[in-house]
């Protein structure tokens, strides 16, 4: 590189995005983390191919993305990425920072609903124990 910057790879810029984690991210990861939704097993900041995604439940393939204000000018970056982790047999779920903050519980039922999951069931401690809010 003639500028004299590093280049990071993807590992390495995942781990230091798990440690500058936005307000709804955290929020978010509080009600996954130890298989607090459903029973399912989520990993953040995860690598798929040469991207990091937020949150992914790797045993369904599933990604969960927080879109904050980083992402209203990047759209068409957001579909390129989504449609290679797609084309990798993923699926993926956006939710904005403000529907985490304001509907948590709605962005939850999203993710079981993405997971195949009877979201009514989960609601009513089907899966296992709800998440706290």
């Amino acid at each position: 590189m003639t500028n004299g910057a590093v280049r990071q790879t993807p590992d390495e810029f995942a781990k230091l995005l798990r440690k500058s984690m936005s307000i709804s991210e955290r929020r978010l990861w509080f009600a996954l983390r130890n298989r607090r939704l459903a029973g399912l097993k989520f990993r953040r900041q995860f690598v798929i191919d040469r991207f990091v995604v937020d949150f992914a439940c790797v045993e369904l393939k599933l990604v969960v993305e927080v879109d904050g204000a980083s992402h209203a000018d990047r759209g068409e970056y957001d579909q390129r990425r989504e449609k290679v982790i797609h084309s990798m047999g993923w699926n993926a779920v956006r939710c904005s920072n403000d529907d985490v903050i304001e509907n948590l519980e709605g962005v939850l039922i999203l993710i079981v609903s993405a997971a195949g999951l009877d979201a009514q069931r989960w609601f009513d401690g089907g899966y296992g124990q709800r998440s706290a809010e």
